[in-house]
């Protein structure tokens, strides 16, 4: 049992991570316990890490004596957190544009490629989660690693409200943009870069859409399994 352990946790997060991501669990979905364990076949000792490890993540939210429930994203602090990446991006794009190098340039299309097969193969949390590192990985490339940990910290935040509200053609309209600054980082146009950062920047948040009807346990790992 505890040789498997590790993994069976890492299965329940995965499956939940999953239906979370592709919108069948919705915010403020109960999850219970006892539900899991029946439905994953383990003890609710490893529901409990699984659901500790999905807390850290920031998609789920533990409230004492009343269980664990998907995470509530506040759509003002995704605002405001939106308010700070716009002048903290565009003063970081600026930066790039004259100091950037032929092998930052490869670095970032290399990075394009795998949002362009996680698009492809549908991968839902793959593509979520490079979209987001496209945007620490230029703070990397400018030199600047407090910055890049800010941004990490940022996009933590609102890592929620992507996953499930982005559509796929949201997604892929990013990454489409994702291509249109690294072309005027390479050219080193500082001001054309700026610019189609905060135009992404505010389409990716207007892009987010409401939430859909929130389903049952039930439902959702059934449409999971």
């Amino acid at each position: 049992m505890d040789e498997t352990a590790p993994n069976q946790t890492e299965r329940i997060v995965e499956a939940l991570t999953r239906a979370i991501v592709e919108r069948r669990l919705m915010p403020g979905t109960k999850l219970v316990e006892q539900q899991l364990a029946d439905h994953f076949e383990v003890s609710r000792t490893l529901v409990r890490q699984a659901l500790n490890q999905l807390s850290r993540d920031h998609l789920v939210k533990l409230h004492p004596r009343r269980g664990a429930f998907v995470a509530e994203p506040s759509p003002e602090e995704a605002r405001q957190v939106f308010e700070v990446r716009q002048w903290l991006e565009r003063q970081l794009v600026l930066q790039l544009c004259k100091t950037r190098t032929p092998g930052q340039v490869t670095q970032l299309r290399r990075h394009l490629a795998q949002e362009a097969r996680a698009l492809r193969q549908g991968d839902v949390a793959g593509r979520t989660r490079l979209l987001a590192e496209f945007h620490v990985l230029l703070a990397r490339l400018a030199g600047n690693e407090v910055l890049a940990g800010l941004l990490a910290d940022l996009l933590a935040r609102c890592s929620l409200i992507a996953l499930m509200y982005q559509s796929t053609h949201s997604a892929t309209e990013s990454a489409a943009e994702h291509g249109e600054l690294v072309d005027a980082i390479e050219a080193g146009d500082a001001a054309r870069a700026a610019r189609l950062m905060a135009h992404h920047l505010g389409h990716v948040e207007a892009g987010l859409q409401a939430p859909a009807p929130a389903r049952s346990l039930a439902q959702a790992l059934g449409l999971a399994a």
